[in-house]
């Protein structure tokens, strides 16, 4: 489970914070597209609404953190894609 971060860890801006931020626009390409997030993955998904028996949808969250990924590496194995 991630950990809260602390007043301390992230500390609420001051004018003199304000005063000294640059936009992303402002740095240098090279780090412009690290600042932004990870980059779209080649092949996107598509969100679906699924209705699930509560038993099936239980032993799938039992699994753990990442169940829909691996119910989605079922379906593809089930139907050979």
């Amino acid at each position: 489970m991630k950990k809260h971060a602390t007043h301390d860890e992230n500390p609420e801006w001051t004018g003199a914070d304000f005063k000294r931020a640059v936009p992303v626009s402002g740095l240098p390409k090279s780090l412009q597209g690290k600042l932004r997030g990870r980059p779209k993955a080649a092949v996107t998904k598509e969100a679906v609404k699924l209705r699930l028996d509560p038993e099936v949808l239980a032993v799938l969250r039992a699994t753990g953190p990442g169940w829909q990924t691996r119910v989605n590496t079922m379906l593809r194995e089930r139907f050979a894609l």
